[in-house]
C-alpha cells in the first residue's frame, strides 16, 4: 500500500507538523489529523524511480546494450555467454538473442 504525506494546517501536533499515513488508493484523502483532528492538506511527494546505470546493471536486467562500432557493426557490451559480442548487420547469425530476454 502506498504511504501518503500529510501536513497540518497551522501548527502541528505531538507526530509532528508532517506525518505520514499508510493507506490504500483506493481510501479517500485525510481531512483530519487521526491523532489530533485538526484540518490537514495532502503533500505531493517525490517518486523514487532507480534506472540501470552500468551495463552490467543493464545486463543483469535482461537488457541489450549495442555500441556502434563501425558502419552496420555494432558490439553487444551487454553480452551473455551464448550471444555474440559482435552484431554484424550483415549477419544475421550474430544478432542478439532477444527472445531469451523477454518474457510474459
Amino acid at each position: 500500500m502506498p504511504v501518503y504525506e500529510y501536513e497540518h494546517i497551522g501548527k502541528g501536533c505531538s507526530i509532528g507538523k508532517q506525518f505520514e499515513v499508510t493507506q490504500s488508493i483506493a481510501s479517500d484523502k485525510l481531512t483530519k489529523c487521526p491523532e489530533c483532528g485538526r484540518k490537514v492538506k495532502r503533500l505531493i511527494s517525490l517518486v523514487a524511480i532507480n534506472t540501470p546505470k552500468t551495463n552490467s546493471d543493464l545486463k543483469s536486467h535482461g537488457f541489450t546494450k549495442l555500441v556502434k562500432r563501425d558502419d552496420g557493426v555494432y558490439e553487444n557490451v551487454t553480452a551473455t555467454n551464448k550471444e555474440s559480442r559482435i552484431w554484424d548487420a550483415s549477419k544475421p547469425e550474430t544478432m542478439p538473442d532477444l527472445k531469451s530476454k523477454i518474457g510474459d
